[in-house]
C-alpha cells in the first residue's frame, strides 16, 4: 500500500498511516502491508512541523499499489493536480482501494469515483464539500464510509477508525482488534462525528425574537409550547412558526428539542448528576425522550456520552459496530 506525500503533508495524518500500515508486525505474517511513500510532485516536500520528506519514488508507484491512502490535503480550496487525478482513477481501474483521511476526500472526491456514492469528511468541511460537488452525497455525521471500493473518513482521528474498519476486512476481526491494542485504543468507537460537533444551534438573531430565545436557553425545561410562545411576541401561532423558522432556521419544537440536548451535554460533561436529574433539569420529562432526542442529535446515549467526555472518562468505550 501507498500513502501520498505533498508539500505541506499533514503530518498526523499521514503518521496514523505510516505507524498503522508501515510498523512492522511479524506476529501477522509474512502477507502483511507493504508500505510505500509516494510524492505527488518534486520536492523539498515540507511537513507541518519543520519535517523534510524523502519518498520511495512518485507517482509511478501507484500502478502497483492495491490501497492508497490520501492523508488529508493542502487545502480545502487547493486544486488537485490532473495527473494525480489520472493515475488515481487508473489505479482504482485496476482493483486499487483508494481511503481519504480528513481532507483528503477533496482529493478522492474530485477523480469522480464517488458520483452518486456517500462520502465523508470533517464536519467543517462538509458543507463546502457538499456545495463543491453536488453529485456526491456528503455524511457530516459518520466516522467513517466506503462506496465504489473507495473509503473517506473524517476528522484526523477518525483515519484510524477507517484503517482499522479496512485490516477488518483484509484479516479479519482479531488482526484488527490486535492493532488496536497496541494502538492502546478501542476496535470500535461509538457514534459519529456529531458528539464533537460544538453547538450546532444558531445563535440568538437580532430582532423580536432575540428575547425569547435567549430566555429559552436560559431555562430549557420550561413548558414552551407554541402557543404560549405565540402569545408572548403577539402573533397568531401560524405566523410565530414562520418567523422562528425563517431566523433560525428550525421549527419551534425542533429547536428547543436542540436546546435541551445542549443543556444535557453540558450537564453530562461537567456534572456527577444521575441521568433522571438530566433529564429534568434540560427539560426532557423523562429519560426515554431524552435518550430517543440525544441519540438522534448526537449519535451516542446520554451515557456513553458521559464516558466519553466527562472528567470521569475512562479508556473503555462501549462496544459498538463499526459505521459503513
Amino acid at each position: 500500500m501507498v500513502a501520498l506525500v505533498y508539500d505541506g503533508l499533514c503530518t498526523f495524518e499521514y503518521a496514523i498511516t505510516a505507524e498503522i500500515f508501515g510498523l512492522a508486525r511479524p506476529e501477522m505474517g509474512p502477507d502483511w502491508y507493504r508500505f510505500r511513500s509516494v510524492a505527488i510532485e518534486p520536492g523539498p516536500l515540507r511537513a507541518q512541523g519543520g519535517l523534510r520528506f524523502e519518498c520511495d519514488g512518485g507517482l509511478e508507484l501507484l500502478d502497483e499499489a492495491s490501497l492508497i491512502v490520501v492523508p488529508g490535503w493542502k487545502g480545502a480550496g487547493v486544486p488537485v493536480p490532473e495527473a494525480l487525478l489520472e493515475r488515481l482513477r487508473a489505479a482504482h481501474a485496476q482493483g486499487a482501494r483508494l481511503g481519504s483521511i480528513c481532507s483528503g476526500a477533496f482529493v478522492l472526491i474530485a477523480t469522480g469515483l464517488l458520483k452518486g456514492q456517500r462520502a465523508a469528511t470533517h464536519w467543517r468541511y462538509a458543507e463546502m464539500l457538499a456545495a463543491k460537488h453536488p453529485e456526491v452525497e456528503v455524511d457530516a455525521q459518520v466516522l467513517y464510509c466506503e462506496g465504489n471500493r473507495v473509503f473517506t473518513s473524517a476528522g484526523s482521528a477518525a483515519g484510524i477508525d477507517l484503517m482499522l474498519h479496512i485490516i477488518r476486512q483484509d484479516y479479519g476481526v482479531e488482526a484488527a482488534n490486535s492493532v488496536a491494542r497496541r494502538l492502546v485504543m478501542p476496535p470500535h468507537r461509538a457514534g459519529g462525528q456529531a458528539q464533537f460537533i460544538p453547538r450546532p444551534v444558531p445563535p440568538s438573531p437580532a430582532g423580536k425574537l432575540s428575547g425569547l430565545l435567549e430566555a429559552i436557553r436560559a431555562e430549557p425545561a420550561r413548558d414552551w409550547t407554541v402557543r404560549d410562545m405565540a402569545a408572548s411576541l403577539a402573533m397568531s401561532q401560524r405566523t410565530f412558526i414562520r418567523r422562528f423558522t425563517e431566523t433560525t432556521g428550525l421549527p419551534p419544537g425542533e429547536w428547543v428539542i436542540a436546546i435541551r440536548v445542549e443543556e444535557a451535554k453540558t450537564l453530562l460533561e461537567t456534572t456527577d448528576i444521575g441521568i433522571e436529574e438530566v433529564a429534568r433539569r434540560a427539560g426532557f420529562g423523562s429519560v426515554e425522550a431524552m435518550r430517543h432526542h440525544f441519540r438522534k442529535a448526537v449519535g451516542l446515549s446520554p451515557r456513553d456520552y458521559r464516558e466519553t467526555f466527562s472528567a470521569g472518562y475512562t479508556s473503555s468505550p462501549p462496544k459498538v459496530s463499526a459505521v459503513s
